[in-house]
């Protein structure tokens, strides 16, 4: 019986326009989203996703000042300082001091800009800048989902394209230089992805939360297998099977927030990854001192 209550609950959320473009965006932000977290956690930039939640923010803020799209103020904000990041980094690299730094500095820029929204005549639109810090995901149109799953699969294509050379510099950066990977180049072009796909997230899950979107697919992942391409597939398909659960939860319960739904149901696989992979810790560290016990 549940199971035929479900089917319909399905069918009856698949009817409304509104909850097939959440899908559309929501499952190619997912599928972004997830490898760029773990290459994120492999490369131990994650301070740098949280730092693009901050510039999410101030961007969209000082879009809706001047009175453009908060579209524009996103990707223009995050991808920017993303790439400054990299400059005043160690080879492409964001380094903490460089985070710590602009961090405030994009901080002191977004009192400014919600300053100047709040006394602004864009002002009249009250209810953008809680959007942009919870996300909107329900909220989107045909024409916004089409472009947030088109950004989302232009990310993944790039991705793909240097998954191979980036991971070979993230794992041993001094190695891969020698070897002649274009390291620099590549720090760059990473960060430029992170940017993106931190601006396309923060329309999923709002700026606040972005960071769990990014992180804890990616880091259940690594729990759960130490292969770097099934680990970065599998993010993949936990940040889409998170995003699909809380949009469902979102629909089923009008009181909860999708992106409530979506970071709680990251937490409780992040849980679940850590606990396999306890367990597993745990039996091959006894099988190891069954192999080193005398006799």
């Amino acid at each position: 019986m549940s199971a035929v209550l479900g089917g319909v609950e399905s069918a009856g959320a698949l009817a409304h326009p509104f909850f097939r473009h959440a899908l559309l965006a929501g499952t190619a932000i997912a599928a972004a989203a997830g490898p760029t977290g773990r290459f994120l956690v492999l490369r131990a930039q994650v301070f740098t996703g949280d730092a693009l939640s901050h510039v999410a923010f101030t961007g969209a803020l000082a879009a809706l000042a001047f009175g453009y799209d908060l579209r524009l103020g996103l990707f223009a904000a995050t991808i920017g300082v993303a790439l400054l990041l990299g400059v005043l980094g160690r080879g492409g690299r964001a380094d903490d001091v460089a985070i710590g730094s602009v961090f405030s500095w994009v901080l002191g820029l977004g009192v400014f800009f919600l300053t100047l929204y709040t006394t602004s005549r864009s002002a009249g639109n009250g209810g953008a800048g809680v959007r942009v810090l919870f996300g909107s995901i329900l909220g989107l149109s045909a024409g916004q989902a089409l472009t947030a799953a088109l950004v989302a699969a232009g990310i993944c294509a790039v991705l793909i394209a240097i998954a191979r050379p980036l991971l070979f510099a993230s794992v041993d950066e001094a190695v891969a230089a020698a070897r002649g990977v274009p390291v620099r180049l590549l720090g760059f072009v990473f960060l430029a992805l992170v940017g993106a796909c931190a601006a396309e997230a923060t329309q999923a899950v709002g700026s606040l939360l972005l960071l769990g979107l990014l992180a804890a697919p990616a880091g259940a992942a690594g729990l759960l297998t130490d292969r770097p391409y099934r680990a970065l597939a599998l993010s993949a398909g936990l940040a889409v099977a998170e995003v699909w659960a809380g949009l469902w939860i979102g629909y089923a319960v009008p009181g909860v927030p999708p992106s409530f739904g979506i970071l709680a149901t990251a937490t409780a696989v992040y849980a679940l990854a850590w606990l396999v992979g306890a367990g597993r810790r745990s039996r091959a560290a006894a099988a190891s001192n069954r192999v080193e016990a005398p006799g």
